[in-house]
């Protein structure tokens, strides 16, 4: 087994991070869409410009060892008896002897009318720049002499789920925007709605730090609709329902964080799954009557996590890494297998382009301060010590000062 060949699939937390801690056993090959990993908690500071794209999105290339192998393709199909794996466009299947699936979700849309043909997504670098675009073009088309109420109307944005991504979505877009309305000289102000089913805005966090939350909503502006509903989402119209009354609004853009689903391959996989789709592991991560297969993250119903608040995070998922990293090197060793109980590392939402919360140890860290410990943070779960030695150094010396709307093209 010393030659066991390994396929990782998928290049998220997950399956990036359990290749990096495979160095030296078997023959590794990682499949990923993308040629890039993304670092997605900090998505939005690329949105508004505080990080770049090399910062937050190194090629694999940069980041994986010279003998694992990187093929870039859709995974369109798995073969459990042949131990064999689909990509699309190429003849030949690649063969495993142990398999890690790491896809991730999809944005779920929930069968809400029209949501998946006109609202945006925001899980990629290129969903970040059709956002920050739109927003540049909604601005430019604004006569600098418009009436305030006018203006307000054609300025109009939405942002559905009011999770840790939609507060952090909605107020880097309402931060950006007031900075907008100032360099431009523009009268009265833009409006960024999010709206949430549940009866709280981070109903997933801590009260404590939720206070922290809930204050930079009203500083940034962001208008919070609570127990509403997305019922339809047209060209320009977003229809919402509360407590039984429908109302439609005028938006330039609606944005969906509103959850996530299990990656279609998911569903053509022959495992053991519950009623969401998720696929049923084992306390190793093994996928249930397939010793040599794991699945970790957004697909796998893990049951030693300490908190469902860690269902569906990228904290999660990088735990797990390791987890399945230390058991499939000893599943090739013919060692017994690990369990590990998967608990909250901390909570750090971004909250405009100015402040931060980072909720640790039961203490908040809030405001500027909070800002630079989530930045911090961060820097040190980057992959590989030579990419967070390179993007530490960046951030220390010229900082991470977001960057206007500006008139230009972005």
């Amino acid at each position: 087994m010393s030659d066991a060949r390994i396929v990782i699939v998928g290049g998220g937390f997950g399956g990036l991070f359990t290749t990096l801690g495979l160095g030296g056993v078997g023959h590794a090959t990682l499949i990923s869409q993308e040629d890039h990993f993304l670092f997605t908690p900090l998505l939005y500071e690329y949105l508004s410009g505080e990080v770049e794209a090399w910062h937050i999105a190194p090629r694999y290339k940069e980041l994986l060892e010279a003998d694992v192998r990187f093929v870039q393709g859709r995974v369109t199909g798995v073969d459990l008896s042949a131990q064999e794996v689909a990509v699309e466009g190429r003849a030949r299947r690649i063969a495993y002897d142990v398999l890690v699936l790491a896809t991730g979700g999809v944005t779920n849309y929930a069968g809400v009318e029209g949501a998946a043909e006109h609202a945006l997504p925001f899980r990629k670098l290129a969903d970040a720049d059709r956002l920050r675009m739109l927003m540049i073009d909604v601005l430019d088309r604004v006569p600098p002499d418009a009436a305030p109420q006018d203006v307000r109307r054609a300025t109009t944005f939405i942002v559905v789920g009011a999770g840790a991504s939609g507060v952090e979505l909605s107020t880097k877009m309402a931060d950006l925007l007031r900075d907008a309305f100032r360099r431009r000289g523009l009268q009265g102000a833009p409006r960024v709605i999010v709206v949430e089913m549940s009866d709280r805005v981070v109903p997933t966090m801590d009260d404590e730090i939720r206070r922290h939350v809930e204050e930079a909503l009203r500083s940034s502006g962001v208008e919070v609709h609570t127990q509403t509903t997305v019922r339809r989402v047209a060209p320009g119209r977003v229809v919402v329902e509360h407590k039984g009354q429908q109302q439609e609004i005028e938006v330039a853009a609606a944005i969906w964080t509103g959850g996530v689903r299990p990656n279609p391959l998911v569903e053509s996989l022959d495992v053991e799954k519950n009623r969401n789709g998720l696929i049923v592991v084992e306390p190793t991560l093994q996928v249930r009557h397939h010793a040599n297969v794991f699945a970790l993250g957004d697909i796998a119903l893990c049951t030693t996590v300490d908190s469902p608040r860690l269902v569906g995070t990228a904290q999660l998922a990088y735990q797990q890494a390791g987890l399945v990293a230390a058991n499939v090197r000893a599943l090739i060793e013919r060692r017994p297998l690990e369990t590990r109980r998967f608990h909250e590392l901390g909570e750090a939402v971004s909250l405009g382009t100015e402040r931060a919360a980072v909720l640790t140890s039961g203490l908040v860290v809030d405001g500027a301060l909070g800002r630079q410990a989530r930045f911090a943070l961060y820097t040190s779960r980057l992959p590989t010590w030579h990419h967070r030695l390179k993007v530490g150094a960046s951030w220390f010396f010229e900082g991470t000062a977001p960057r206007p709307l500006s008139l230009e093209r972005y």
